[in-house]
Order: structure tokens, then C-alpha cells, then sequence
């Protein structure tokens, strides 16, 4: 991979990263200096299936092309512009299995 599309990819998952953190950075019921108390640092949240089952998330996992996967799936049929979290467009069966396979 030459330079320049490492360093693209960087930077997309770094924009990627801020996003996540900044929508996710309010959800929560007790929040400190504007972050989730239940949310250790270098997570996020996801919700999953149809009963949107909360799941915390280590960031790194941004770089797993399965995750970015459904992020993009999430942007498409959700878009990340509103006030309720990242929807994962996933059963959550499916999705635990998935993660699963991260960890």
C-alpha cells in the first residue's frame, strides 16, 4: 500500500472515530463533563436489533473491515445525523457472533 492511501485511511478512521465519539459522548443516564459515566475511555456505543440492546464498544474496533461494514450499513439506512445513538442494522445474534469473532 503506497503513502498516500495509508494516509487517507488514516484519516478517514480518525473522522470516523470523532464522529463515534461525539455522538455517542451524550448517551447515557449519568453524565460527568459530558461524557457517559457507564462508558469507560476508548469505548463507544452501539445499539443493536430491534429492541436496540446497548452495547459498549472498544474504539479500536473501527479499524476491523467487518465493523466498518456495518457502519456503513448503519450510515445508509439510519445516517449518523440525529440524537439517538448508532443504530447497528444487525440482528443482534448476528451481531454478537460477530464480536465474538474480535475478541
Amino acid at each position: 500500500m503506497n503513502i498516500r492511501l495509508t494516509n487517507q485511511k488514516i484519516l478517514i478512521e480518525s473522522i470516523a472515530t470523532k464522529m463515534v465519539h461525539r455522538k455517542c459522548s451524550s448517551f447515557g443516564k449519568n453524565i460527568e463533563n459530558g461524557l457517559p459515566l457507564d462508558v469507560p475511555k476508548g469505548h463507544f456505543v452501539v445499539y443493536v436489533g430491534e429492541n436496540r440492546s446497548r452495547y459498549i464498544i472498544p474504539i479500536f474496533w473501527l479499524t476491523h473491515p467487518r465493523f466498518q461494514s456495518l457502519l456503513q450499513r448503519a450510515e445508509e439506512e439510519f445516517g449518523f445525523s440525529h440524537d439517538s445513538g448508532i443504530t447497528i442494522p444487525c440482528d443482534e445474534d448476528d451481531f454478537c457472533s460477530l464480536i465474538s469473532m474480535f475478541r
